[in-house]
């Protein structure tokens, strides 16, 4: 596996990736409802090229296919952290996350976890600060605000 720099010509591969991993991977934690508000398959590919191109965001790569993406902005907030449904539980999701957390000028990094993604967050050091229950489309989804201290500054 190699981890890269994001390119725009990665945005529809990752933009699919993360419909099928949703829909997938989160099924266990999540009702279909939930999860067609969550992943709508309905993508707006030059917003979600902005947002990638403006945060440092990576991808990881196997087999030349997109197993994997991240991305944090400039203020410590970790975004997206998706992997393909069939790479699951082989480091990848770690292995991105080490390097966003590198590239980090704060000396905490924050993120809205799903409840799927709890537990991985919590074995790298993220304490949940709160419960949330989001709103989108008028359902609710559960998520946790999360954080991790990092190396001072």
């Amino acid at each position: 596996m190699t981890i890269r720099k994001y390119e725009s010509f990665d945005c529809k591969e990752t933009a699919e990736l993360f419909y099928h991993t949703v829909h997938t991977v989160n099924a266990k934690d999540y009702t279909k409802e939930q999860l067609n508000v969550w992943a709508t398959g309905s993508i707006d590919l030059k917003e979600w090229n902005n947002t990638l191109s403006e945060h440092f965001s990576i991808v990881a790569i196997e087999k030349n296919q997109i197993v994997g993406f991240g991305d944090v902005d400039k203020k410590g907030y970790l975004d997206r952290l998706y992997v393909h449904k069939d790479y699951q539980n082989q480091g990848i999701a770690t292995a991105i996350c080490k390097e966003l957390e590198q590239v980090i000028n704060r000396n905490k990094i924050i993120t809205q976890a799903s409840i799927t993604a709890k537990s991985f967050f919590e074995q790298r050091g993220y304490q949940v600060v709160r419960r949330q229950q989001v709103i989108r489309n008028g359902i609710f989804l559960t998520n946790y605000l999360m954080e991790k201290e990092l190396h001072s500054l």
